[in-house]
């Protein structure tokens, strides 16, 4: 089978470039005939480069060129779509139906209900928009960017493309990440016979033997940024003294004022910066529990992911899709939302029962071996392209 993956590159490289790369890698792999089709936002420079992308976000008929020449050099069996915004714009489906070739979705985020894409606005779940009735609160309080002007421009290319009945008529299926994904964009309108859940995955380190009780520590690893929930993770430090050391591996906005929140904790919270995959695989191997304080609702994090396949409990508030990909009591702890007592009350437990927190630690890495590896997910992926190819799904 051939593939043609499209993909709208976002300026800050995050999970979903990784994703768009290993599946396209795993493609290969067996034998598949793949090409990436990818422009970057990089190139969004200036004002005028910026208005013209506003108005291609609706639709655009150059992207729509582009998209059938290279149907007509690469002539592909399925077309994988896996970000169309802004560059791209939905004008691509278009171009897939004229040539009488399928489309597949993957649903990276909540774009199609949330001009967002995050159902998140002042550090706290939005669901404004999702009761399909209007999508003007988004424009009243700029969600998009923090601009009136351009989340007018997100609303009014999802109004324009549920009136044309785009995403119901023109995408064969939809990849969720989640089942709890899949019910929210129930809930926005799209057609939950064309959405299939199947998570990411990752390839599996190479594992070391790491002695995790002589030095016992809890790990981060995340953009440090407001919606990754690690104020509320440094909070719970400064108030229980007694929680093991902290490593924090990332980078972001909020930097220096996490660190200069946590001076006065000395050593207990060591900030690590940026690491290269294999540093941070080194330093999940050697963790105690990975904390991970998401306070949106997450796709599917790759860093959960690579916690299981080492084998690493995960701690995750009871929202979204982090409460569905950690089991409770099985493969991690859950911890009431941006509640800093319950988080370190999780921590202390978890110190306290080291042979339960070996218990999960062998069941996140029988979680990653059943769900999570490369061979699991092809079989998935697969199984919604022959349903596709084949017209299963009209």
């Amino acid at each position: 089978m051939k593939i043609l993956q499209l993909h709208n590159r976002y300026q800050i490289v995050g999970g979903e470039e990784g994703v768009v790369q290993s599946e396209q890698q795993l493609l290969k792999d067996h034998g598949h005939g793949v090409r990436l089709l990818e422009v970057s936002n990089d190139d969004l420079v200036g004002a005028k480069a910026k208005a013209v992308a506003a108005v291609s976000a609706v639709y655009s008929y150059g992207s729509r060129s582009l998209v059938t020449e290279e149907i007509k050099a690469f002539q592909p069996d399925l077309v994988h779509v896996h970000n169309f915004f802004p560059l791209l714009s939905p004008s691509v489906y278009d171009a897939c139906r004229t040539a009488g070739i399928p489309v597949v979705q993957t649903l990276h985020n909540y774009r199609l209900a949330c001009p967002k894409a995050m159902f998140f606005r002042n550090n706290q779940i939005c669901e404004a928009c999702l009761d399909q009735k209007s999508l003007l609160p988004s424009v009243k309080y700029g969600c998009y960017r923090g601009s009136k002007a351009q989340s007018a421009v997100v609303a009014a290319m999802l109004t324009l493309h549920r009136q044309r009945n785009t995403w119901n008529g023109r995408v064969d299926a939809y990849i969720a990440l989640t089942a709890f994904q899949k019910a929210k964009l129930i809930q926005a309108g799209i057609d939950g016979d064309r959405i299939h859940v199947k998570p990411n995955f990752v390839y599996p380190p190479s594992l070391e033997k790491v002695e995790v009780s002589n030095n016992p520590y809890f790990l981060f690893v995340g953009r440090l940024a407001t919606e990754k929930g690690v104020e509320t993770l440094i909070d719970a430090y400064r108030q229980d003294a007694s929680l093991w050391p902290l490593k924090v591996v990332g980078d972001g906005p909020l930097n220096e004022q996490l660190r200069s929140a946590s001076a006065a904790l000395g050593d207990r919270v060591q900030f690590l910066g940026r690491q290269d995959k294999a540093a941070v695989l080194r330093l999940m191997q050697g963790a105690y529990a990975l904390v991970f304080p998401s306070i949106w609702y997450e796709g599917f994090p790759l860093t959960i992911a690579e916690a299981f396949a080492c084998g690493l409990p995960v701690v995750v508030p009871k929202l979204g899709s982090m409460a569905e990909i950690v089991n409770p009591g099985v493969t991690g702890l859950h911890y009431q939302p941006g509640d800093v007592g319950d988080l370190a009350a999780r921590l202390r437990w978890l110190m306290g029962h080291g042979e339960m927190r070996s218990k999960y630690s062998g069941a996140a890495r029988e979680q990653f071996e059943t769900r999570y590896t490369p061979g699991a997910n092809y079989g998935e992926l697969m199984a919604i392209y022959q349903k596709v190819y084949h017209g299963a799904i009209s």
